[in-house]
């Protein structure tokens, strides 16, 4: 699989299409490579799973630096977008589309902070980050977002 998502603007103009949820209901998740790699994968899984989360498909995927630059690009220009391509160029991630009532807003209270530090006591973060870079895993920030993060992985025919 060759992940690209295309530029900015068609980020910004992206019209869902029949086949996408238009409530917040959808949500991507990446287990990021300090804890797919340290083996937290599986614990992780069973927290979101534990909060009601449906895992919709799942993805193992060693991201090129193309692919991580397509997908990180709403950061490009910031002081972190290089060491941000680095790290998700490290390891491979595990891509999972999530479902259930405010998967958006749910899922980053379930995560916590992006500094582990500052991510209240029992989130994914505060459980299982290392730090603001290498905090384990990604979740996306709006539903506008998640439809294009979940289409930047999986096609609709690998939905359930």
């Amino acid at each position: 699989m060759s992940p690209h998502r295309g530029d900015a603007s068609e980020r910004t103009n992206h019209k869902p299409n029949g086949n996408e949820a238009m409530s917040d209901t959808r949500t991507l998740a990446i287990i990021k490579p300090d804890a797919f790699g340290s083996g937290k994968a599986g614990k992780i899984i069973d927290r979101l799973e534990s909060d009601g989360f449906r895992i919709l498909a799942a993805r193992v995927v060693h991201l090129s630096r193309a692919g991580a630059e397509a997908f990180y690009d709403v950061h490009r220009g910031k002081p972190f977008f290089a060491s941000l391509v680095d790290f998700m160029t490290s390891g491979p991630v595990l891509a999972m589309p999530l479902e259930r009532e405010d998967a958006v807003t749910r899922l980053r209270e379930v995560i916590g902070a992006t500094d582990p530090a500052d991510a209240d006591t029992g989130t994914v973060r505060a459980l299982y980050g290392e730090g603001k870079e290498r905090n384990a895993i990604h979740a996306s920030d709006s539903p506008d977002n998640a439809r294009v993060e979940v289409a930047f992985f999986f096609a609709g025919v690998d939905l359930a």
